[in-house]
C-alpha cells in the first residue's frame, strides 16, 4: 500500500497537469477593443453582501458600455431594495424574479432571466459575495479578446480569516486544481472542462451556440456544466483572480461541511460506485502515505512529503504557515466525511438545500 501510494504521488506531481503550482493568474490589463458588456448577478437573500458587490461592479474602470443586471430571486431580507438605493443607478437594473419553473435550478433560472435582458456581445456572470477590483471587468475582457478563447473563468480570492476558513478554505481550491487541473482545463486538446462560478466572462454567440442557459438549466454544478458545453465545440479558459475576492464568511466548520456537502455527491453523479472509488481513491493517496510513515515505512514517508510540498503553493497564495502543509491528510479526512455525509443526506431524502431551497436530481 504504502508503494502504491509513493506511485500515485509520483503521478500526481509530476504527469496530473501540474495541479498544485499556483495557476495562471490574470495580471491587470486594458482590451485593445471594448465590447458591451452585460454583468449578471443572481442573488437571493444576499442583504449583508449585497451593496459592496454591486458598488464595485458599478465603479469598474472599463473603457466600454456596461450594465449591470442583479435579479432578485424573491428575496426575503431586502436584498433587492438595499440595490436599488445604491449610487450609479443609470448603469443598473433590477429584476424581481418570476417563479421558478420545473426542472430549472434556482440559480440558473435567475442567471437566464438576467441573460434574456440585454443582447450585449459579452456577458459577465458572477455572484452576489463577490467585490470586484476596478479594473477587473478590463483585464477579465482583455484576456478573452488576446487569448482568442470563448469564455475566461477565474477562481476568486477566497476569505480566509477565522480558523475553519486556514483550516479548511485553501485545501478547498487545492482539490478543487486536483480535480480540475488548470492547465488540461487550459488545453485545447484535453476534453477536461471546468469552471469557477464567482466569474465567468463568455461570448453571446457562445451561449447562443450551445443553446442558452437553458442547456444546462437543471445542473447544480453550474459553472463546470457550462464549461463543459462550451469546451465541446471551442476554448475556454480558467485561471487564478487576484482582482475578486468572495467575501462569504465560512467562521466554523459546520459551515464548511455544508459548503461541501451541498454538492460533493452531486459531483459524483449520484453514485454510490463513484463515491466508494472516490473514499478508497482518497483513502489511499491522503490517508495510506501519514500511517505508513508512522509506522515506520521510508515509502510512506516519502509519499507524504511529496504530499506536503503539493500543498504549499497554495498555503503561500493564502499567505498561511507552511505548517499546515504536513496536516493535508487531517484536512482530506475532512472532505471525505463531508463526501459520505452528501450521499447520505441524498438517502435520507434531503437532497442538496441552498437559500432554504431543497433541490432533487435535475433541479426539480
Amino acid at each position: 500500500m504504502s508503494l502504491m501510494a509513493l506511485l500515485a504521488w509520483l503521478y500526481l506531481g509530476l504527469l496530473h497537469g501540474r495541479f498544485w503550482q499556483k495557476g495562471p493568474i490574470l495580471q491587470p490589463a486594458t482590451p485593445r477593443v471594448a465590447p458591451d458588456v452585460t454583468v449578471v448577478v443572481p442573488a437571493r437573500d444576499e442583504a449583508e453582501a449585497i451593496a459592496a458587490s454591486i458598488s464595485s461592479l458599478l465603479a469598474q474602470d472599463y473603457p466600454g458600455a456596461f450594465r449591470v443586471v442583479l435579479v432578485d430571486d424573491n428575496s426575503t431580507d431586502g436584498t433587492g431594495d438595499i440595490a436599488r438605493a445604491l449610487p450609479g443607478a443609470e448603469r443598473l437594473t433590477v429584476i424581481t424574479g418570476r417563479a421558478r419553473p420545473r426542472g430549472w435550478a434556482g440559480k440558473l433560472w435567475a442567471v437566464h432571466q438576467g441573460v434574456t435582458e440585454s443582447s450585449s456581445e459579452l456577458v459577465l456572470l458572477t455572484d452576489a459575495d463577490i467585490t470586484h477590483d476596478p479594473r477587473h471587468l478590463a483585464t477579465l475582457v482583455a484576456k478573452l479578446e488576446s487569448s482568442g478563447v470563448e469564455m475566461v473563468s477565474e477562481m476568486v480570492a477566497l476569505r480566509c480569516e477565522d480558523w475553519a476558513e486556514r483550516a479548511l478554505i485553501p485545501a478547498f481550491v487545492y482539490f478543487f486544481a486536483l480535480l480540475y487541473p488548470f492547465a488540461w482545463v487550459n488545453d485545447g486538446l484535453r476534453a477536461t472542462a471546468g469552471a469557477a462560478g464567482g466569474t465567468v466572462l463568455i461570448r453571446r454567440a457562445a451561449l447562443a451556440r450551445i443553446g442558452g442557459i437553458e442547456a444546462i438549466k437543471g445542473e447544480l454544478i453550474d459553472d463546470c456544466a457550462l464549461a463543459a458545453k462550451v469546451k465541446a465545440g471551442g476554448r475556454i479558459w480558467l485561471g487564478h483572480s487576484m482582482l475578486a475576492r468572495s467575501i462569504r464568511a465560512y467562521p466554523s466548520w459546520r459551515d464548511v461541511w455544508k459548503m461541501v456537502a451541498r454538492s460533493a455527491y452531486v459531483q459524483l453523479k449520484f453514485s454510490p460506485v463513484l463515491l466508494a472509488a472516490s473514499t478508497l481513491g482518497m483513502a489511499l493517496v491522503f490517508v495510506v502515505p501519514p500511517v505508513s510513515a508512522i509506522s515506520g515505512s521510508v515509502l510512506g514517508l516519502a509519499a507524504w512529503a511529496i504530499m506536503a510540498a503539493s500543498f504549499v503553493p497554495t498555503l503561500r497564495r493564502f499567505g498561511l504557515n507552511l505548517i499546515w502543509a504536513p496536516l493535508l491528510p487531517g484536512i482530506a479526512l475532512f472532505y471525505m466525511a463531508a463526501t459520505i455525509g452528501s450521499a447520505v443526506n441524498h438517502y435520507r431524502g434531503a437532497g442538496v438545500v441552498w437559500k432554504d431551497r431543497a433541490y432533487t436530481e435535475g433541479g426539480a
